[in-house]
This record gives C-alpha cells, sequence and structure tokens, in this order.
C-alpha cells in the first residue's frame, strides 16, 4: 500500500494538470473571434419580414398578466414594470384587470410587486385596474390549483373580446382557457414575450462590453419566459388561439439608460418609483453585461399592443423541440423555435402557426413626459 499512494498522487496530480491545460485552452479559445461566440447566433436563413407586420384584430380592452418583481435583486429584470406603466398610462387602451404569476420571483413577490405598482398609477379617487392573484407554480409540474386569477381571466372573456398581454410564464392564461374552450374564441390576440430562433443564444453584449465576461462575451440569457413553464406554452400552441411573439431580438434597439432612469425621476409618481427599482438592473448591465443600458424585454409586448405597426414581423410556424444546432454549445434544451415549414425539427412536441416579430424602429423615448411609449 505504500507504494502505491505515491503512483496514485501522481495520477491523481497529471489529471489534475491536464483538466487544468484543458480549461485554460478552452478559456483561450473565448478569445477567439469566431463569429458565432461573438454574436451567439448560428447561421440561419433570414425570416421573410412584413414591414409594419400582418394586420392584426386587437381590442382596446386588455389584459394583462405579469411576473414583475422589479427590485427585489440585481439580477431581477424590471420590464414588466416598464411594461405595465405604459399600457396604464395610455389612453389607447384600457386595462380591465392584471393577474399575478410565479416567474422573476416566487408569486408572493410578484404579487406584492404588481399591488403596489397599481395603486401607484391609479387616479385619485379610483381603485384603477383591479389585481388578481394567479399561479404559484408552472402547468408542467402538475395540475395547477385555482387560483383568483384564473376565474377573473374567465369572466373578463364572457364580457367580451380581450388582448392578453402575457408578460411572463403562460400559466395563468393556459389555466384560465384549458377547461374552458368556449371562452378561447373571445381571445382576440395574446401577445407573449418569448421565442427565438434556432441556433440563437441570448448573448446581450455580443463581443461589444468592454466588461463583459469571458473576453467580452458576457451572460447568457435564457428564453426566460418560456422556460419557466413549457408545458404550458405548449398547451396555448395548442389551442390555436392568435399568438404573436415579441422576442429578445426586438428588445435590442431600445436600450434604457441611467439618462433615461432620471428623467424617470424627474416625472416622480409610478415613473419614479420604477427606475428606482432599475438601478440595481442597469448596474448588473454596466458592470457584467458590459454595456451602457439594458434592453426592456417585456416593454417591447406593450409597444406592439400599442403601435403594432412599428414592427416588422412574419407569420410562421412554431415548435417546441430540441434545437439541434446547439449540440456544438453543450446546451441543448427543449425550446420554443421559429421558422419556416422547412425548418421543422426531427422531433416536436408541440406546435402551432403565430406572428413573429423579431425587428423594430422603436427607440426608449427621451421626453420626461413619457417614459413609454417608445418613440422614434
Amino acid at each position: 500500500m505504500s507504494r502505491a499512494r505515491p503512483v496514485l498522487w501522481r495520477a491523481l496530480s497529471g489529471l489534475a494538470w491536464t483538466l487544468a491545460a484543458l480549461a485554460a485552452l478552452l478559456l483561450a479559445s473565448f478569445a477567439v473571434p469566431l463569429p458565432e461566440w461573438r454574436t451567439g447566433r448560428a447561421a440561419v436563413a433570414p425570416l421573410d419580414l412584413t414591414h409594419g407586420g400582418p394586420a392584426v384584430d386587437m381590442p382596446d380592452r386588455i389584459w394583462i398578466d405579469t411576473d414583475a418583481a422589479c427590485g427585489h435583486g440585481e439580477t431581477t429584470d424590471p420590464d414588466d414594470c416598464f411594461a405595465i406603466l405604459s399600457l396604464a398610462r395610455s389612453t389607447a387602451v384600457r386595462v380591465v384587470g392584471i393577474s399575478t404569476v410565479h416567474g422573476n420571483a416566487p408569486l408572493q413577490v410578484t404579487d406584492a410587486t404588481t399591488r403596489e405598482l397599481a395603486a401607484r398609477l391609479a387616479a385619485p379617487g379610483s381603485k384603477g385596474a383591479p389585481v388578481f392573484r394567479g399561479s404559484a407554480r408552472p402547468l408542467g409540474d402538475g395540475p395547477v390549483s385555482p387560483a383568483p386569477a384564473h376565474a377573473a381571466l374567465r369572466d373578463a372573456l364572457r364580457r367580451g373580446p380581450l388582448t392578453l398581454v402575457s408578460l411572463g410564464p403562460l400559466t395563468n392564461v393556459a389555466a384560465a382557457l384549458i377547461d374552458e374552450p368556449a371562452l378561447r374564441a373571445n381571445v382576440a390576440r395574446v401577445v407573449a414575450v418569448m421565442g427565438r430562433r434556432p441556433g440563437h443564444l441570448f448573448h446581450p453584449a455580443e463581443g461589444k462590453g468592454s466588461n463583459g465576461l469571458l473576453f467580452g462575451h458576457g451572460p447568457v440569457f435564457s428564453d426566460f419566459n418560456f422556460e419557466k413553464d413549457r408545458a404550458a406554452a405548449a398547451a396555448l400552441l395548442g389551442m390555436g388561439l392568435p399568438i404573436t411573439l415579441v422576442p429578445y431580438d426586438a428588445a435590442r434597439a431600445a436600450t434604457v439608460t441611467a439618462a433615461d432612469l432620471a428623467r424617470m425621476r424627474q416625472e416622480g409618481g409610478a415613473a419614479a418609483w420604477v427606475a428606482a427599482r432599475a438601478r440595481d438592473w442597469l448596474r448588473f448591465w454596466n458592470e457584467r453585461v458590459g454595456l451602457d443600458g439594458f434592453y426592456p424585454f417585456d416593454l417591447m409586448a406593450a409597444a406592439y399592443v400599442l403601435d403594432p405597426g412599428r414592427f416588422d414581423c412574419a407569420r410562421t410556424v412554431a415548435w417546441i423541440a430540441n434545437d439541434d444546432r446547439l449540440w456544438k454549445w453543450f446546451y441543448n434544451p427543449e425550446s420554443l423555435l421559429v421558422g419556416p415549414p422547412s425548418e421543422k425539427p426531427a422531433r416536436v412536441a408541440a406546435h402551432g402557426r403565430l406572428i413573429y416579430c423579431p425587428r423594430t424602429d422603436l427607440t426608449v423615448a427621451h421626453s420626461p413626459s413619457s417614459i413609454s411609449p417608445l418613440t422614434e
């Protein structure tokens, strides 16, 4: 045994040095200017986008479903609060109800955050849009317990057509509609923030950040709203509802900077409250992503509802399937992929037709009197 120990020790030491050398080689490879590494995108054929998008029917009577948690933590995205603020302050739409859902944070956080923002948005003497507590866990974890939000959304649909603006996982929307298929006819459109082209990693820095991790690569984001409840997304695709996806790519047109937050603070009220809760997220993007501002992902869904003609969109197909183009990154989750029928994956869990809007000419407003909607 005494002789075996040195041999074993030398073998383990050699293995450790080998692993260290491989790790160093892998880290060094990150500095190689490969287009796919720098952009996070595999080469795919461009979609046939229609400038201004296909015409859509969206009633001004809207329902917001949200996982708002702005201010909950440094890496908690405040984009839901920007979207709610935009829609609630617009005279072009009527928010008839807001439901809360798990996602950016546990339900107790998202529900409390949404209620506080709704209270700040209510006009003097008015209760504003009612807020209803929704699902605390995804549909994919098993049967979802009934929640006030499910009943309230059904009641709103019985009273007439709605535009559903989904800013988080689709759990509440799916749960409300699964058992009452007759109500689906009054869903004029679901506008959701999710979906991607095959081979696309959400990499905000794209090699441009000076402070981003790994030679300017920075962090890689997930298709968060989809991944938080894939089963709910699959259920909605199977219902054949009119759906518009406003994905990550659309948000890259608009960057919220420190100057934008300063203008919001000058406005006071709900805008200042949202700005204060976006500071840590902006710091995260400055220091970890390496950019001057952050992309307001869910705000773009609100922008689409308010002005769909400012988006370039395609009528296309969506599949829930593994992304075979991501094998080289050792990352191949079940994804919500969009593309023409010719790109159909080999194994599909669910599919449906929808509108996909990856491009817009809108940017964040620079007027102290309007945090959004977005402007030219």
